[in-house]
């Protein structure tokens, strides 16, 4: 029996006094968190939600076995907030899609989620929805046109059931009492312990033919978003739940096959939330160590080309940088790589690998802290 089966659904129950040291934890590191970015410039402030976002968008659909390219999520995020960065790269349509659904639910938090909402979310993670895989129904309620809704781990004859949602045509009340909760003004329960139960309930109904896991922890971090009062996100609960996968599914399976007394599953999220926010603290190293360097060329800035590379360094570039690569990302000539590299080689901004000739690779070298 799952526990949408249980008369008493969807009535949670859970010992707060159980929750409330893990919940103080977090929330001391929630304001902790926020104090030290608002005490931090502007231009800081806004990299690292543009990092924090690019990690969200990407993890998230890792998460399901979808490796999108950080540069590109990263070029998109840039563009629809407005923030001039160098090194903005074309983005596909899926990467566009998912961008597009982080950010609305993280910064309009404050506007109702209804269902015609979240139908134009998942319309925006599937924009090609016969695109290597079965035809799905995309911006509508799942049907049983694909067998019964399952939610399954593990490789292809390996796969492990974890649960069976309901029926389809149970989907539509399901979703309607649940939007009518997470918009509910008089629930007086935690707002962060709201984020948690809205993610157990919605990935319990499951309400879309793909796409659920995403959209879940979109409403996640929606909710996380009003409870801190602000669209500026700081750290990224799908990273760390990707870092946590098994646990994710074993949690999950042990709460849909229970009943509805969601202590443990509320204190895992709690855990994953307190480690999420652990893990900014890296995140802000990283983004002030970038503020660092840019800040030492303010005396002799860079050309475009230069600036867009020496950020794509920053941000981590896969593989080794050669003039050949140079040349071909900056869309110039390999006499203008190379003249771009040399000037930044005598002002000790890059090094030379071992390697020789055209094969050189070059080294970012980052101004001391």
């Amino acid at each position: 029996m799952y526990i949408y089966n249980r008369p008493e659904w969807p009535h949670f129950r859970w010992d707060d006094a159980a929750l409330l040291a893990p919940l103080g934890a977090v929330r001391y590191r929630q304001g902790r968190l926020l104090g030290r970015m608002e005490g931090l410039g502007f231009n800081v402030r806004e990299e690292a939600v543009l990092e924090t976002l690019t990690r969200d968008a990407v993890e998230t659909s890792q998460i399901e076995g979808e490796s999108l390219a950080r540069d590109q999520v990263r070029s998109s995020l840039a563009r629809q907030l407005g923030i001039e960065t160098a090194g903005l790269v074309p983005a596909g349509r899926q990467v566009e899609g998912i961008a597009t659904v982080v950010l609305d639910a993280t910064q309009r938090f404050a506007e109702p989620l209804t269902s015609a909402r979240l139908f134009t979310w998942h319309s925006a993670l599937f924009p090609d929805r016969d695109v290597g895989r079965q035809p799905i129904t995309v911006g509508a309620w799942r049907t049983d046109a694909l067998g019964p809704m399952r939610v399954v781990s593990g490789s292809w004859r390996r796969e492990r059931v974890h649960f069976e949602a309901p029926p389809a045509a149970q989907v539509a009340a399901e979703m309607e009492r649940f939007l009518n909760w997470f918009e509910d003004a008089d629930d007086t329960t935690d707002a962060v312990l709201r984020a948690a139960i809205a993610h157990i309930w919605f990935v319990t109904i499951h309400p879309f033919d793909d796409g659920n896991g995403r959209i879940a922890r979109a409403i996640a971090d929606m909710a996380l978003a009003r409870a801190e009062g602000t669209g500026r996100r700081f750290y990224s609960m799908s990273a760390r739940l990707r870092t946590e996968r098994n646990a994710y599914y074993e949690t999950l399976e042990a709460t849909q096959k229970g009943d509805l007394e969601i202590t443990a599953r509320l204190a895992w999220f709690l855990g994953v939330l307190d480690s999420a926010i652990a893990d900014a603290e890296t995140m802000l190293d990283a983004v002030l160590r970038k503020e660092r360097f840019w800040r030492a060329l303010d005396a002799k800035p860079v050309n475009p080309r230069q600036r867009a590379m020496l950020t794509r360094l920053l941000d981590g570039f896969e593989g080794n940088l050669t003039s050949s690569k140079w040349a071909q990302i900056a869309k110039c000539s390999h006499d203008t790589a190379l003249r771009d590299i040399d000037d930044l080689l005598v002002r000790g901004l890059l090094v030379r690998g071992p390697a020789g000739g055209r094969s050189t690779r070059y080294i970012l070298v980052e101004p001391q802290s």
